[in-house]
């Protein structure tokens, strides 16, 4: 039997397929963003970190580079997404040297909110840049299918609302103006979740894995609830009733498609999650423990210490790694 909490799941009275139901709580968390308007020259490195980034191109001209794919033009009005925080650079022409960074006037507005203006010979490029943490945990295993960097332009054809979306941040970002970047960041956060989207209905159609499983009719409803409520009171029986299957069929096709047991999956998540609770924000165990629905301390450790290899204690001692953002930079 799975692991226990107080609070039952209680599913959408409407039916809604599993991408959408991960999609809903998907939110700029921990978001940091400025308007930037930079003269030719000028490059800005930006260091790999744990954080989904975020770049729309109001008026180049701006080419970004990644190891991956070297120098790409970025067009007026395109974003990019790079799901994993690669490190990567942005520049004005790929011979920009250096970082000018350090030479941008920068006013802050408050919070993680900036614009920063650079002087210089050349034509202006606007920019509005940002991090963003995930809000819902139950995209990052979707985030971590995902290519180094997506480009709005190359699937914008499938979504007929990203263009319009596009046209509206281009005329928002084409002057500072009260409220600006509060609003932005706002369309960039139905961007994102849309172009998420696209991508995954564009990805040819795998028969096995986490994407092919939210994408099941039946075992995507469970795998949704799962990620959506960790410390719920989940059983086979509970999860199968959820998918709406019997539960000898649900486990059958839960394994075919993920390569193993609904309640191993739950547990690897679970300890997933109590690791970053644990690391990166210094909660205590047995908090971790309530909220992934432990009845005690104890019987949380022993399950860690299982599957980690390693004691809640321990990782909550390590150093955090923890990313600071700053600036969308």
């Amino acid at each position: 039997m799975l692991d226990h909490s107080s609070a039952p799941y209680l599913p959408s009275a409407v039916p809604m397929d599993a991408l959408s139901e991960v999609l809903q709580d998907f939110r700029l968390s921990g978001v940091s963003y400025g308007r930037c308007e930079l003269q030719h020259p000028w490059g800005i490195g930006f260091a790999e970190q744990p954080l989904l980034r975020f770049h729309f191109v109001s008026k180049g001209p701006c080419w970004i580079h990644t190891d991956e794919f070297g120098w790409q033009e970025l067009n007026d009005g395109d974003l990019v997404l790079l799901p994993q925080g690669n490190a990567h650079r942005l520049a004005s022409a790929p011979d920009v040297a250096g970082d000018t960074l350090k030479s941008c006037q920068v006013t802050r507005f408050g919070g993680n909110v900036c614009e920063m203006v650079q002087d210089g010979p050349g034509p202006t490029s606007t920019l509005f840049v940002g991090s963003m943490a995930l809000g819902a945990r139950a995209l990052h295993p979707l985030i971590s299918l995902m290519p180094s960097i997506i480009k709005s332009r190359d699937i914008a054809a499938n979504d007929p609302m990203v263009g319009p979306l596009l046209a509206a941040m281009t005329a928002e970002a084409a002057q500072p103006r009260m409220g600006g970047a509060t609003i932005l960041s706002r369309m960039a956060d139905l961007l994102t979740a849309r172009l998420i989207r696209c991508w995954v209905d564009c990805t040819s159609s795998s028969t096995t894995g986490w994407l092919a499983a939210i994408r099941d009719v039946h075992v995507g409803r469970a795998l949704a609830a799962m990620h959506r409520d960790p410390g719920n009171n989940w059983t086979v029986e509970s999860l199968a009733g959820v998918a709406g299957q019997s539960r000898s069929v649900f486990a059958e096709r839960f394994s075919a498609l993920l390569g193993e047991g609904a309640a191993h999956y739950l547990t690897r998540w679970r300890m997933q999650l109590a690791q970053e609770w644990l690391g990166q924000s210094g909660t205590a165990v047995a908090e971790v423990a309530a909220r992934l629905g432990y009845e005690s301390e104890a019987s949380f450790a022993r399950a860690f210490k299982r599957t980690t290899g390693t004691s809640p204690g321990a990782v909550r001692r390590e150093p955090s790694g923890q990313t600071v953002i700053e600036f969308g930079l």
